[in-house]
């Protein structure tokens, strides 16, 4: 029986999917999909950037998109580590350097997007 860190990874991965796609059709597809829905015409104008990072539903979809992702990606790195150095004690500095490490990540990716959200609001 897999523990729940494993059923949250496949949570996880479906998420980054779904996140990823909706990231790709506003970002990429602009041209593609601009026909079924009101699309910005040119995604990376800096006026653009600026209104989207306004928006909170935004600045929230980025964070939830950044912490699925760093816990799939360092989980997916945990198992593939543990594998390659078996052991508690490789397994016990496996475990905290993938936790500290996704967590510095988290911290500087959510502080960059909140950053960057209070700086866009001011006129």
């Amino acid at each position: 029986m897999r523990g729940r860190y494993w059923v949250l990874n496949l949570l996880s991965g479906l998420a980054v999917f779904a996140l990823l796609g909706w990231h790709m059709a506003v970002m990429h597809l602009n041209d593609l999909l601009g026909l079924a829905v009101s699309m910005p015409v040119v995604p990376l104008a800096w006026d653009q950037v600026l209104e989207r990072g306004r928006s909170a539903a935004y600045a929230g979809t980025y964070v939830l998109l950044l912490g699925t992702a760093l816990f799939h990606g360092f989980y997916g790195l945990h198992t593939i580590l543990k594998e390659y150095w078996p052991g508690r004690v490789a397994g016990n500095l496996i475990t905290a350097c993938c936790w500290i490490a996704g967590g510095a990540l988290f911290a500087v990716g959510t502080y960059a997007t909140i950053a960057f959200r209070s700086a866009s609001l001011v006129p």
